[in-house]
């Protein structure tokens, strides 16, 4: 570790704050009905697609009318997606000519990008056409993220209101969420990638004479190895910046490239890797603002990203350190930080990103449901690839995805009020509003329904020849790459450990399953609750009330976070990455 490598870790988590304020409060006024800069512009554009769809935009819906919309609008839109895969050998925009998808890849990532995890179980650039990777995944990259903050604020208002069964519009705070925070973020930061590099045309690949032709082993049908001299190299292009820029800010992770965001046509710089670092974060943590304007209690929101920023932290910490410590088995190798290296772990890391930035985006990117990559995961030492594993198993609440997050750690609230009630021997409050048992049952299944998921597929791939064939490392690391499948396919985060060959029929339903489970089984019983909040009346604080507004607070929130999400997967964790790491330092390997 080195003072360089913290000063940049603390300089991303300063702006974070710093931009926290600013984009709540936009956010608050925009899905408030308030005037924004914005409205003379995009006001007369919203009020015409209300007039085309025959939206009416003040008729407010129960949580269960909000909930059948959501599920409507996904459900088509999914549907859409996988006739896109499914015909786009017929349709424009192919100069490559790729072939339609077969059913289990086209299912799975039709259900991939429309749950907002964007897994990939193939390489877009050998994979996609542009148009399929325009109109069909870039379209969700925005419809899903939008989904996902209409919840959120509609949750928020569920906590906000009184004496009501409304909780808003879905298709109007999806609108206004497409019109003013998503759109014109994106196009201002697709011009900024572009300035750095990141591509952006329509042209057919190109193909290229190498300079110093290069001979590699080719293995034939007859299972014979020849030699063969390469001379050509085809370099892969495209819509890239349009796409990059909502992969972040909506926290999809889906890349362009298969290297995702390793690729330097994906992201060339530092400035551009640590733009859209903060792009990942800068939704979910201007929402906690917006809970705690929303709401009426300021405070509050700021002890929820408080809570959020601890663990934040403390993920990073654990992250930058394991990997800078480097690989224990490599006897005779220098791998200490010196000015012609940057030490530690480089195996599966980009060298212009070095030891801090590798440990930062792994961290950043499954603390907020996003997946996107800029080092290979499944390279990480035992502990530091246990970071992203257990971010995701937290629930994917440390900021979290856009509005999952926000969404999310309010189940936790819920869970870490009632405890709190339980401990004074109160009937638990939260902002004024008693907390009952169909509010805790509705928290817990949503959690219980992540866990049951990632445990029973988990188990069921790794007793079966169907998912162990997949796994290209045996023993305790062979575990964390299907168990990680699993976690990052319920959690919605959509990154891997890429050892495993998930591109099969088994792998592909299941892990489609496993999303379309952890994001509409979560958000139910999220809309549940609000639906239940959003009627109960305000019953005015007492001496025995839990204040939710300071340190207490955060560091029981902290600790019902860790205890009710780590805790659970503690036992799977033992037999991977734990046991993984105590056999690499007693010199053992598989």
């Amino acid at each position: 570790m080195s003072a360089n490598g913290w000063f940049q870790i603390g300089v991303f988590l300063l702006v974070i704050f710093l931009i926290t304020k600013p984009l709540g409060v936009f956010l608050a006024r925009v899905f408030s009905g308030e005037k924004t800069f914005l409205d003379t512009v995009l006001r007369p554009i919203e009020k015409l697609i209300y007039r085309l769809t025959g939206i009416d935009e003040s008729h407010e819906m129960r949580w269960t009318e909000y909930a059948i919309a959501m599920l409507l609008f996904s459900g088509v839109s999914m549907g859409v997606l996988y006739l896109i895969e499914r015909m786009q050998k017929f349709l424009p925009l192919n100069p490559q000519r790729f072939a339609n998808l077969e059913p289990g890849l086209a299912f799975g990532t039709a259900a991939s990008f429309t749950t907002n995890t964007n897994w990939q179980a193939y390489s877009g650039e050998s994979t996609m056409s542009y148009l399929t990777q325009m109109a069909g995944l870039a379209y969700h990259n925005f419809a899903s993220a939008a989904v996902g903050i209409a919840v959120a604020v509609a949750v928020i208002r569920g906590i906000a209101r009184k004496e009501t069964d409304k909780l808003g519009n879905f298709w109007v705070d999806t609108t206004r969420c497409l019109l003013w925070v998503l759109l014109p973020i994106c196009l201002i930061g697709s011009l900024v990638f572009v300035s750095q590099g990141v591509i952006q045309n329509l042209k057919p690949y190109t193909t290229v004479e190498l300079i110093e032709p290069q001979t590699v082993q080719v293995t034939g049908a007859d299972g014979k190895t020849t030699a063969q001299t390469v001379t050509q190299q085809v370099i892969a292009q495209g819509p890239v910046a349009s796409q990059e820029v909502i992969k972040e800010f909506g926290t999809n992770g889906g890349g362009f490239f298969g290297a995702n965001s390793a690729h330097p046509f994906e992201n060339p710089t530092p400035f551009s890797n640590f733009f859209q670092l903060v792009l990942i974060f800068a939704i979910p943590s201007a929402l906690t603002y917006t809970l705690g304007r929303m709401t009426g209690s300021q405070r509050h929101g700021w002890a929820v990203w408080a809570a959020m920023a601890v663990l934040f932290f403390v993920g990073v910490t654990t992250a930058y350190w394991a990997e800078a410590r480097g690989n224990p088995q490599l006897v005779g190798v220098n791998q200490a930080p010196i000015s012609s290296q940057s030490g530690g772990n480089m195996e599966g890391k980009e060298v212009r990103f070095g030891i801090a930035n590798s440990a930062l985006f792994a961290t950043v990117t499954t603390d907020a449901s996003c997946g996107a990559i800029n080092g290979q995961h499944d390279s990480f030492t035992p502990l530091g690839g246990m970071v992203p594993l257990i971010n995701i198993m937290l629930g994917e609440v440390v900021f979290g995805g856009v509005g999952a997050g926000l969404y999310g750690i309010v189940v936790f609230v819920i869970l870490a009020v009632f405890i709190a009630g339980l401990m004074v021997g109160r009937t638990p409050e939260y902002l004024g509003k008693k907390i009952e048992s169909y509010d805790v049952k509705m928290a817990m299944l949503a959690i219980l329904i992540l866990t049951f998921t990632i445990l029973g597929f988990s188990a069921l791939a790794i007793i079966k020849p169907f998912g162990t064939s997949s796994i290209s490392n045996p023993g305790p690391h062979g575990l964390s790459q299907v168990l990680y499948a699993y976690v990052s396919s319920a959690g919605n985060n959509g990154s891997a450990f890429g050892g495993l060959n998930a591109n099969t029929m088994w792998y592909n339903t299941s892990t489609a399953i496993a999303q379309l489970l952890g994001r509409f089984f979560m958000i139910i019983p999220v809309l549940a609750i609000a639906g239940s909040l959003a009627k109960k009346r305000i019953v005015p604080e007492s001496v025995g009330t839990f204040p939710v507004t300071g340190g207490l607070f955060s560091g029981l929130l902290v600790a019902t976070i860790v205890i009710v999400g780590a805790l659970t997967f503690f036992p799977a964790l033992s037999l991977g990455p734990i046991l993984e790491h105590l056999l690499m330092a007693a010199g053992k390997s598989f």
